[in-house]
C-alpha cells in the first residue's frame, strides 16, 4: 500500500489541498438528504441571526448554533459510511455508533432550538 501523498506535502501546497479534499466532503454530505435540510435552513438562518441578535455575541450564537449542527451532521455521516463500509450486516456495536451519531444531531439540534427560542423571546417579546 503506498503511502497518503497528502502526508507528503507542506504549507500552502496542502492547505490548498486540503481545501479541495473539505469541498469533496461537502459535496458527498449534500447528497444526504438530512444535511441538505439543514444546510439550506441554514442560508436561511445564518442570515437572520443578524436581524435577530442585537450584539455581535448574540448574532455568533444563532449563526454558530446552526454551523453546529450542520458540523455534527458531517461527523455523523462520517461515522455512517465508515460502518456502512465495514459490511451490510447487522451488528450491535455498528448500531451503536449510528445511534450515538444521531443522539449527537439530536443534541445540537435541541441546543439550536433553545438558542434561537431565547433570543427570539429576549429580543422581542419583552420589554
Amino acid at each position: 500500500m503506498s503511502a497518503n501523498p497528502q502526508k507528503q506535502r507542506i504549507g500552502l501546497n496542502r492547505v490548498w489541498h486540503a481545501l479541495g479534499y473539505s469541498l469533496s466532503g461537502l459535496k458527498a454530505a449534500w447528497h444526504e438528504k438530512a444535511f441538505r435540510q439543514e444546510a439550506i435552513g441554514g442560508l436561511i438562518m445564518v442570515p437572520l441571526a443578524f436581524y435577530v441578535g442585537h450584539t455581535w455575541v448574540e448574532t455568533a450564537l444563532l449563526a454558530g448554533t446552526v454551523v453546529c449542527v450542520m458540523v455534527v451532521e458531517l461527523l455523523n455521516t462520517g461515522i455512517e459510511s465508515a460502518i456502512d463500509r465495514i459490511g451490510p450486516e447487522w451488528h450491535e456495536l455498528a448500531k451503536r455508533a449510528k445511534d450515538v451519531g444521531s443522539a449527537a444531531v439530536l443534541l445540537s439540534l435541541l441546543l439550536c432550538l433553545a438558542v434561537w427560542a431565547a433570543a427570539i423571546r429576549v429580543n422581542f417579546f419583552t420589554a
